[in-house]
């Protein structure tokens, strides 16, 4: 928010309008055949195969986002923390897509660890080389230490590779990395 000289506030309200209109959306896709088909025609071949019947990623990442706009909430250190731990998440998984769809070749579930490897490392590169350039980043939270550009890389890569279940039920890793990763951040910066 303070790039865009907005107030600290200004993301929840915008992220849970972004998230309202997406559930709109989902429901419309799978209570509507008519918009069901617009929407397979217009985005279907951006779906993952278990999307045509679930909750888009896309989705998913708008909740985590809420979730992590409302965390920001709690001061400059929150946002800049929400800030990191999105950023690394969103980036370090599509770095697992692309490397292990090209090349992936040792299978863990429905991931690939040469995926991981490349989430692990986008992530480390982001936090330890990145960040750090970033002024509106580093005046507030202050140096990144790199036992703590590890930790959350590492964090980012093994939650997005080993998903989290409830029972049968399978979280998505979009809603929750990046809430993890944020409070993580949070418990790592020295107050």
């Amino acid at each position: 928010p303070g790039l865009l000289d907005l107030p600290p506030w200004s993301p929840v309200p915008i992220i849970g309008a972004m998230l309202v209109l997406s559930l709109v959306v989902e429901t419309l896709r799978f209570r509507s055949p008519s918009f069901a088909l617009f929407f397979g025609k217009s985005f279907g071949s951006m779906l993952r195969a278990e999307e045509t019947t679930k909750l888009t990623g896309a989705t998913y990442v708008f909740g985590g986002s809420f979730l992590c706009s409302l965390i920001a909430l709690q001061g400059p250190v929150a946002s800049a923390a929400a800030f990191l731990g999105l950023s690394i998440f969103i980036l370090g998984d599509a770095a697992a897509a692309l490397v292990g769809k090209a090349i992936g070749r040792i299978r863990i579930g429905d991931k690939t660890l040469e995926g991981s490897l490349g989430c692990f490392a986008l992530c480390v590169f982001l936090a330890a080389v990145v960040f750090p350039r970033l002024p509106a980043f580093t005046d507030v939270w202050g140096e990144l230490p790199l036992l703590h550009v590890v930790v959350l890389s590492a964090l980012v890569a093994v939650l997005e590779l080993f998903p989290i279940r409830l029972g049968r039920v399978v979280l998505n890793d979009n809603l929750y990395v990046p809430v993890v990763t944020t409070l993580v951040a949070l418990a790592l910066h020295p107050a």
